[in-house]
């Protein structure tokens, strides 16, 4: 038995040497394919976004890295690139830049059949500034086309409470358009309008928007400013005249000047003083 249990170790041995794998064979190194520029991540831009002066862009050649560069859209509006120097990008899409590219190196003799990438990795151009009582002030970059309401939603409102009005300077302009946040979340086109680089965009906190009511009311104070709000509405805002109150007694007090002519349908502006006299017995 013993010299049997022998035998079959010795046996056991042998195959499992027998079984281990030849060690592989060396393979041919195949060429790997180039890194990119840099290791920044795309920015996440819309297809229709075009590049402008000081954008930053990442310009490749699938499959071979003596082209791969990083370069900078210059105030001239050209990126420089090896090969074949300057070429305009400013109010290019990367897809419309990518074809430049490949058709001026076809062109030069460099390539036959380039595949050229493109990526924005910065934005510096298009940007808006938001302000006032919102959750995150500041710059934002214009990735694509935002429309009004989608500014502010990015943006948030600080406490969830704000005017109910939005302001919009556009740039290059002196003065500012009032949108309301109602129509802002209900309208389309002009009433809900895209939003250019450079513009301002300023949300007042609600005590910012009030007209002031005084006189024979019966709750006078500050309230905000409605859309299209009168002076008849704004006495009912205050719960109306009082006993001895007139509607035929209003005085208006607008940017520090009384008002000549009242019309109890004439529209309230923003920190409009209304007085409400007494009725002649």
């Amino acid at each position: 038995l013993s010299l049997v249990m022998t035998v079959v170790m010795i046996t056991t041995a042998h195959a499992q040497g027998s079984a281990q794998p030849p060690a592989a064979a060396p393979t041919p190194a195949q060429p790997a394919e180039a890194a990119p520029a840099s290791s920044a991540p795309a920015a996440a831009v819309d297809s229709s976004y075009l590049l402008g002066v000081g954008d930053a862009v990442d310009v490749g050649l699938v499959g071979r890295g003596e082209f791969n560069t990083r370069t900078r859209v210059s105030p001239d509006g050209t990126v420089l690139l090896p090969m074949i120097g300057r070429i305009k990008a400013v109010d290019r899409t990367v897809l419309e830049l990518s074809d430049d590219i490949r058709q001026a190196l076809i062109k030069g003799g460099f390539y036959s059949d380039p595949v050229v990438r493109a990526d924005v990795v910065g934005i510096s151009s298009r940007y808006v500034t938001v302000l006032g009582n919102v959750g995150t002030p500041g710059l934002l970059p214009l990735d694509r086309n935002y429309r009004l309401s989608e500014i502010i939603a990015k943006v948030g409102v600080r406490g969830g409470v704000g005017s109910a009005y939005v302001l919009l300077t556009r740039a290059g302009a002196d003065k500012a358009e009032r949108y309301s946040v109602d129509k802002l979340a209900q309208g389309s086109g002009d009433e809900d309008p895209i939003v250019k680089a450079g513009d301002k965009i300023y949300v007042p906190t609600q005590e910012a928007e009030v007209f002031y009511i005084s006189g024979e009311i019966k709750s006078p104070g500050a309230f905000p400013v409605s859309d299209k709000m009168t002076i008849r509405q704004a006495i009912a805002r205050g719960g109306g005249v009082t006993e001895n109150g007139s509607e035929n007694k209003v005085t208006l007090i607008r940017d520090g000047k009384p008002v000549k002519k009242v019309s109890l349908e004439d529209n309230v502006k923003v920190g409009d003083i209304i007085k409400i006299g007494e009725r002649l017995f």
